[in-house]
């Protein structure tokens, strides 16, 4: 009678068990979008398939041509690495030129490999390293891992290559798409950036023009102070008239400034009609003050947004305070809805509009309500407008990938709308 192997031991449940773990590896691969978690999943893998308790990975850093390393475990190995590798280093060579496994074990590439193409023992020996994993996609080497332990674990199984090979070249996929994925929002970044350069170009034209005539009545009232310090009145009107133009130019220094200082949304999943009701409960007592009615009707079962809150309410606090000031005091309708937009692509967005019954703007005007310094309010004091408020709003919408537009007619109102892309 023959013994007969356990299941545990049979080729076929072991090649069964490799495919499983591969698997479940590729599935996570999918689902993580984050480089650093990304990272520490292949390390970890890598790590577990070979039994090599200590190593580090690198990833590749184009535009300084070097490799930076990014995962790092053991104490030994991490003293007898660099912290990055420059592309030139024989390593680098070795492992681009060939993108095989470098085993210090049989001083070839790949344990069954044919290649005789053996990497000098004290380059391996000198990074603390028995194993050089590649991570190579199209062609390109993305990445690189380093192994060593001590003892060195058995590896002489063929099947334990080919689970090795397969799970890198599985990182490699994975990590080649978040690094494609990083390099665009890089690149959406910049062109944001190079936008806002050119907008801070007329920007920086427009604030010379406002700041003129305050800078006027400030130099005249210096000028004329020390020969009419006798004059109360003089003193008393002119000083007050000086105060108003600093206040201005303060109010311009701070608009623009928040506009030039660069602020990446910070997007959480939020529901949108909670972020219109608490700012609406902020304007509420300004509101009946002025004898001015809000209406609210917010759309039931709205579809949550990814945006950023405080930059969102900022948005919607200028728009309401602009409504507000249309409809000045003598009284009006301030009406607020959100509703579920279908694009004709199948895509959900939400809206908001906010309506007013203030005097509205004329058609010349409103082509350039959005520009810079571009504002209908011409009254002194704290409500003069400095013509930004609507520019920075703007730009939040751009930023959070959504859409702003305005109607108006004189003597009757004037309607904005803001559309945001909804949650799937």
């Amino acid at each position: 009678m023959t013994d007969r192997a356990s299941p545990e031991t049979t080729p076929a449940h072991s090649g069964a068990k490799s495919l499983q773990r591969l698997t479940q590896f590729a599935r996570d691969m999918g689902h993580i979008t984050n480089l650093s978690v990304i990272a520490e999943r292949i390390f970890s893998e890598l790590s577990e398939v070979t039994r090599y308790q200590q190593g580090s990975l690198y990833l590749i850093e184009r535009e300084r041509e070097r490799f930076r390393r990014l995962i790092a475990q053991g104490a030994a190995h991490t003293a007898s690495t660099p912290p990055t590798v420059p592309l030139d280093h024989p390593l680098i060579h070795q492992l681009a030129q060939h993108q095989q496994i470098l085993d210090r074990s049989t001083g070839a590439h790949g344990s069954h490999s044919k290649a005789t193409h053996e990497l000098p023992s004290t380059i391996l020996e000198s990074l603390c390293t028995n194993l050089a994993i590649p991570l190579v996609n199209r062609g390109r080497m993305v990445a690189f891992v380093l192994l060593h332990s001590e003892p060195l674990p058995d590896r002489s199984d063929p099947e334990s290559l080919e689970l090795l090979t397969a799970t890198a070249q599985s990182a490699a996929n994975a990590l080649d798409s978040i690094l494609v994925y990083e390099d665009l929002h890089q690149s959406q970044t910049l062109m944001r950036r190079t936008d806002r350069l050119r907008s801070l170009e007329i920007i920086a034209g427009g604030f010379a023009h406002e700041i003129r005539n305050p800078l006027t009545s400030i130099k005249t009232f210096i000028q004329l102070a020390p020969e009419r310090k006798d004059d109360t009145e003089f003193i008393h009107d002119f000083s007050k008239i000086v105060l108003d133009d600093v206040h201005r130019i303060e109010r311009l220094i701070q608009e623009i400034l928040d506009y030039a200082r660069y602020m990446e949304p910070k997007l959480t999943d939020e529901d949108l009609n909670d972020l219109v009701s608490s700012c609406l409960y902020f304007i509420d007592v300004k509101a009946d003050s002025r004898g001015i009615k809000i209406e609210k009707e917010l759309a039931s079962e709205l579809p949550r947004v990814m945006l950023d809150r405080q930059q969102i309410k900022q948005v919607l606090l200028n728009l309401l305070l602009n409504a507000m000031d249309a409809i000045g005091e003598r009284g009006g309708a301030l009406r607020v809805r959100t509703t579920k937009l279908m694009k004709p692509e199948g895509n959900a967005w939400v809206q908001i509009e906010i309506e007013d019954t203030g005097q509205g703007i004329s058609a010349a005007n409103l082509e350039h309500i959005f520009d810079p310094f571009f504002t209908t309010k011409h009254t002194s004091g704290e409500n003069e407008g400095t013509g930004l408020g609507l520019t920075i709003a703007h730009q939040i919408i751009r930023e959070h990938q959504g859409e702003i537009q305005v109607q108006s007619t004189e003597g009757i109102g004037t309607t904005f709308r803001i559309n945001l892309p909804a949650l799937a």
